[in-house]
C-alpha cells in the first residue's frame, strides 16, 4: 500500500521496515541531527516538520523538530519527495541552486558527503523509504 511521502502513514511505515531490518543495517558512522520543514505538503495545515537524527549510531527519522538541530533544511513538498525518494545527489544540488532548498545553521559538510558525495543520500537518505 502507497503512503503520502511524510504523512503519519508514510513515517510508520519507514520506522516498520527499518526496524525489520535492523539487524542488517549497518551503524551509521557520522552524527548529525537535521529538522526538515516541508511546505506545500497536500495534506494537513500544508507544513511538515520531521528530524532526521543518527546521534546513537542509527537513524532516527520521525516528525516532528528536535532541539538544537545542526541544520534546518526548508523546502517544498515535491523537492523534498524527490530528494529523499529518488536518493539523487545531483537533484538536491539542483534544487539547492535553483533556491528551491533553504539551509539554516552551519554543518560540518564532512558529515554528509563520503569521496563520491553520496554518504548521506545513500546511507541516511535512502534507509529511510516504505
Amino acid at each position: 500500500m502507497s503512503h503520502l511521502f511524510l504523512s503519519d502513514e508514510w513515517i510508520a511505515a519507514a520506522r516498520g521496515i527499518r526496524e525489520r531490518h535492523e539487524a542488517n543495517i549497518p551503524a551509521i558512522p557520522a552524527t548529525i541531527r537535521i529538522n526538515v520543514v516541508a511546505v506545500g505538503v497536500p495534506f494537513g495545515d500544508g507544513t511538515v516538520r520531521a528530524h532526521i537524527d543518527t546521534t546513537d549510531g542509527g537513524l532516527s527519522m520521525d516528525l516532528g523538530a528536535i532541539d538544537n538541530p545542526d541544520v534546518t533544511v526548508t523546502t517544498d513538498y515535491e523537492t523534498a519527495r524527490h530528494i529523499f525518494l529518488m536518493r539523487d545527489p545531483q537533484l538536491g544540488m539542483q534544487a539547492f541552486l535553483a533556491g528551491k532548498v533553504r539551509i539554516d545553521g552551519a554543518p560540518d559538510i564532512g558529515k554528509l558527503y563520503d569521496d563520491n558525495g553520496m554518504w548521506f543520500v545513500s546511507n541516511v537518505v535512502g534507509s529511510t523509504q516504505p
